[in-house]
């Protein structure tokens, strides 16, 4: 199983509002970074489970049915009276996104080191990261906690930092984190967006070395409408262009490349029982197949994922 971890918060997309100058209509649906990735991997016929500190105010309760209606595993998530995380998201005129958060001292930022379940299920093969949750206080440090442990018992590690600074503006905290997690993790995916924010620009030569030299067996970087390039630890890498399509907006874009990816290192087995990347992993096909469904998700409104037979594998 795979078992993602942290954000669980409501996007509310600002709609067009005739009735005043002030007015704001809002229309939302569960959103974050790993619960996307998570749902990505159940559409992708994976089996798939969340853990976080899930609210159960009226936004928790309907994400908790929306997860359970997607196949995900909540056994792990624990609840909580503190109140869901909103992002509040208006659609640019190129279909970027634009976020205004909602996280003090709500449910997924919440969580601590003494909260951390003493053991995951026996099927938990894979662990994925990512987001302000990572960051965030006390979570950051609890998850990082997690990471450190399983990957210790050979679990494999996914992470993705893709950072926030609305939610975490100081972007030494952000650095100490990716330095934390990026030395549990065999797969690493960021955005140039998240590698500019962590090291400068023209610095993701310094991002791939970092991340291998780290112990990361794959290491990919995602450039939006430009594609993404895939770096491995046997010195390979492939650079791959975006897939030209008409964008309603990019929310979720990124999380479906993460999945999508997880899935491909999963069912073309180089997904290591001593959590390592085994095997020569076709770079060149793994980022297509990605690209192709980051694709698909940016010709939808919000983080609406595609399933197996979207990408003609159904």
């Amino acid at each position: 199983m795979y078992l993602c971890c942290g954000d669980a918060l409501y996007d509310l997309f600002v709609g067009d509002s005739t009735l005043s100058a002030s007015a704001l209509s809002l229309e939302g649906d569960v959103g974050g970074s790993p619960i996307n990735v998570a749902t990505g991997l159940a559409r992708l016929g994976q089996s798939s489970g969340y853990f976080t500190k899930l609210s159960t105010d009226l936004f928790g309760e309907r994400m908790r049915s929306k997860l359970i209606s997607e196949g995900l595993a909540l056994e792990t998530s624990i609840a909580t009276e503190r109140n869901t995380t909103l992002a509040v998201i208006e659609k640019n005129p190129d279909g970027s996104a634009r976020y205004v958060f909602y996280t003090e001292g709500t449910a997924d930022t919440s969580l601590t080191t003494q909260e951390l379940p003493d053991e995951l299920p026996e099927s938990v093969r894979v662990l994925h990261f990512g987001s302000f949750s990572t960051a965030a206080s006390p979570s950051g440090l609890a998850l990082q906690s997690l990471a450190q442990r399983e990957a210790a018992k050979g679990c494999f590690i996914s992470y993705d930092p893709n950072i926030r600074l609305p939610v975490v503006p100081d972007i030494a905290i952000w650095r100490e984190r990716f330095e934390g997690f990026s030395r549990t993790a065999s797969f690493i995916k960021a955005s140039d967006e998240d590698i500019e924010a962590l090291y400068g620009a023209n610095k993701e030569d310094n991002f791939v070395a970092d991340c291998l030299a780290r112990g990361a067996g794959v290491v990919c970087i995602t450039r939006g409408a430009e594609g993404a390039s895939a770096f491995s630890a046997d010195g390979r890498s492939a650079h791959s262009r975006g897939v030209k399509v008409d964008v309603e907006d990019t929310v979720g874009a990124g999380d479906t490349f993460q999945s999508t990816c997880l899935y491909w290192l999963g069912t073309e087995g180089h997904v290591g029982k001593d959590g390592s990347v085994v095997g020569t992993v076709d770079l060149d096909a793994m980022t297509a197949l990605a690209l192709r469904a980051a694709a698909i998700t940016c010709t939808r409104k919000g983080a609406d994922l595609p399933r197996l037979a979207d990408l003609g594998l159904g």
